[in-house]
C-alpha cells in the first residue's frame, strides 16, 4: 500500500495520458442530423432545429493536451502553436493537375451514368438502401469488373458476412477474379491494416456502421464511431487517391441510418430503391461533388445477379392491348431519361369515410388534385374510395404527371375509355388550369419512339414545339379541354 502522493499520481481514472500529460475525457453532446457538438444536453438542437437527436459521446480533451483549444503540448497557455510546414506548398489554380481526377468507367453503364461518368480516383461513394434490396450484390459486381482488369486488386471488406458467403455469392453472380481480395474485418485499425498490405485500387467497405474504432467510445453505428470511422476511410482514400465504395444502413423512414454528419462527410450519396416483389432496382445520387444528382440508373436483379436496364421504356406500361376506364400514360423525367409511366385509378363507392389510397405516388399532391376534380369539374367523390397507383413499382413526385393522374381519375369516375395510343403531362394548379412542364420535347420523341399517336401539352411553350412524324398534339389550358380531348362521349344507339 503506497503513500497519499503516490495514489494520488497513480490515479487516471476518466481520462488517458500522453507522453506524460494528463488527458481527461470531455463529454460533449454531439447532433446525430447535422454533427454539431454542444457542452449540454438539450431537448432541440440549436442549430438544425431537430429534436431528440442530441446523444452523449466522450472526447479527450484538457489543459495542455493537444485536443485542448488555446493550448499546445510544448508551451504554455495563450501561446500560438509552432508553425508546421506544409507537405505540399499552396499551388496556382492554374498549375493544379487535374488529370488524376478524371473519372474512369466502372463498367456498369448505369453506374457510371448515376456517378456522371465513372468513379473518381479518391472518391468515397456512400450506397445506401433497404436489407436485401441488392446492394452487396452490385458492389460485388463493380469489385469484380474491376479487378479483371489486371492493374490493381480490389479490396472487398465485409463486416456483416464471413469471407465464405461473401463467396458464394461471388460464384452465383460469376463474380469470382483472382484479383478480387476478401477481408472480414471489424476494426477500423485492421481495415487499414489490409490497405496497407494490399494497395488496392478499390475498396469496397460494407457496411459502415459495422466498423468500430478502438480509440473512440461507444458502440458501432453510433454517433462519434461513425464519425471517426468515416473521416479515418476517407483521409486513407484521399492520401492513397484510392475510390472507396461503402455501404449504408437506412432507417424505417428510409433516411441513412447513424448521424447526418457521414452524408456530410462522402463525396457521393446514392440510394438504391426498389419493391421487394419486383425486380426492378433503381439507383439515385442525391449528392454528387462530381457530377449531376438528378439521374437515374435502372436495374434487373435476378438469380445471376443484377442485370442493367439501359433502355427500361415500357416497363411501367400495362400489357392490355385496348384502353380501358380508369388509366392515363405520362412520360416522367429521370434526370435526362424520360420514361413513360401509366397511371391508374380506382374510384368505387364507399362509407361515410372515404379512403384515399396512392402507391408509387404522392399522397398529398394526389388529394390535392381530387379536390380540384371536385371543386372545378363538378366530380362528386366525397362519398367514393379513390385508388390511385402507378404500374411495374414505379415511383414518380414530378408536379407534370399531375395532368394524367386527373384524367385517369376523370376516366375512372365517368367509366369512359381514354383515346387510345395517348400520353398527357403537365402540372395542375388549384383554379384548374394545366401548367407548363420542362422537357416537354423529350417527353415527346420518347412517345413517338414507343408508338403513342397522341399527345396533350400544357398550352405554355407549345409553339416552340417540333412534334413528331405521325403524333398528334393538343396544346391545353384547363382540365376541362384536356377531358373533352382525351375522354370523349360514347355514342349512344337510337
Amino acid at each position: 500500500m503506497g503513500t497519499r502522493h503516490d495514489r494520488r499520481r497513480n490515479k487516471n481514472v476518466g481520462g488517458a495520458r500522453y507522453g506524460g500529460i494528463m488527458v481527461k475525457a470531455k463529454t460533449v453532446y454531439m447532433c446525430a442530423e447535422c454533427g454539431n457538438t454542444f457542452p449540454k444536453w438539450a431537448g432541440q438542437c440549436r442549430v438544425c432545429g431537430e429534436w431528440g437527436t442530441l446523444q452523449e459521446f466522450h472526447e479527450p480533451s484538457g489543459k495542455g493536451s493537444a485536443f485542448g483549444s488555446g493550448s499546445t503540448l510544448g508551451g504554455g497557455a495563450g501561446r500560438a502553436p509552432a508553425p508546421i510546414v506544409p507537405e505540399l506548398p499552396a499551388q496556382a489554380i492554374t498549375e493544379v493537375d487535374v488529370d488524376s481526377a478524371d473519372a474512369s468507367g466502372s463498367g456498369i453503364g448505369e453506374l457510371d451514368r448515376v456517378l456522371g461518368g465513372g468513379i473518381v480516383p479518391g472518391a468515397v461513394i456512400l450506397l445506401a438502401g433497404e436489407p436485401g434490396i441488392g446492394k452487396s450484390t452490385l458492389l460485388l459486381e463493380v469489385a469484380s469488373r474491376f479487378a479483371a482488369r489486371g492493374e490493381k486488386p480490389a479490396l472487398y471488406i465485409t463486416g456483416e458476412e464471413s469471407v465464405s458467403q461473401v463467396r458464394l455469392r461471388g460464384e452465383r453472380i460469376a463474380a469470382s477474379e483472382s484479383n478480387l481480395l476478401l477481408a472480414g474485418e471489424n476494426d477500423l485499425a485492421r481495415v487499414l491494416g489490409q490497405v496497407q498490405a494490399v494497395e488496392p485500387g478499390l475498396l469496397i467497405l460494407d457496411s459502415v456502421q459495422t466498423i468500430s474504432s478502438a480509440n473512440v467510445e461507444g458502440a458501432a453505428g453510433g454517433v462519434s464511431q461513425v464519425r471517426a470511422v468515416t473521416s479515418g476511410i476517407i483521409q486513407e482514400a484521399k492520401t492513397r487517391n484510392m475510390p472507396v465504395l461503402l455501404v449504408g444502413h437506412v432507417t424505417k423512414s428510409g433516411g441513412i441510418a447513424g448521424p447526418r454528419v457521414l452524408e456530410h462527410l462522402v463525396d457521393v450519396v446514392c440510394y438504391f430503391e426498389g419493391e421487394r416483389h419486383s425486380s426492378l432496382r433503381m439507383l439515385r445520387s442525391v449528392k454528387n461533388r462530381y457530377g449531376p444528382t438528378d439521374e437515374v440508373g435502372c436495374f434487373q436483379i435476378g438469380e445471376a445477379g443484377i442485370t442493367e436496364l439501359p433502355d427500361p421504356s415500357g416497363l411501367f406500361l400495362s400489357e392490355t392491348a385496348e384502353p380501358v376506364p380508369g388509366t392515363c400514360v405520362t412520360v416522367t423525367l429521370e434526370g435526362h431519361r424520360p420514361m413513360p409511366t401509366e397511371i391508374q385509378a380506382l374510384v368505387a363507392p364507399g362509407g361515410p369515410s372515404p379512403r384515399r389510397t396512392t402507391v408509387g405516388m404522392d399522397g398529398a399532391r394526389t388529394a390535392m388534385i381530387l379536390a380540384v376534380l371536385q371543386a372545378r369539374m363538378r366530380v362528386d367523390l366525397r362519398s367514393c374510395d379513390v385508388y390511385v397507383s402507378t404500374v411495374g413499382g414505379a415511383r414518380t413526385s414530378e408536379p407534370a404527371v399531375d395532368l394524367a393522374v386527373a384524367l385517369a381519375v376523370l376516366s375512372a369516375a365517368w367509366n369512359r375509355e381514354p383515346v387510345s395510343r395517348m400520353v398527357a403531362f403537365g402540372e395542375v394548379g388549384l383554379t384548374g388550369e394545366v401548367r407548363g412542364a420542362v422537357g416537354v420535347q423529350r417527353r415527346l420523341q420518347e412517345a413517338a419512339r414507343l408508338g403513342f399517336q397522341t399527345a396533350i401539352v400544357p398550352q405554355k411553350g407549345s409553339a416552340e414545339l417540333r412534334v413528331p412524324e405521325g403524333m398528334q398534339v393538343y396544346p391545353v389550358t384547363t382540365i376541362a379541354e384536356a377531358a373533352g380531348i382525351s375522354l370523349p362521349r360514347r355514342e349512344t344507339a337510337d
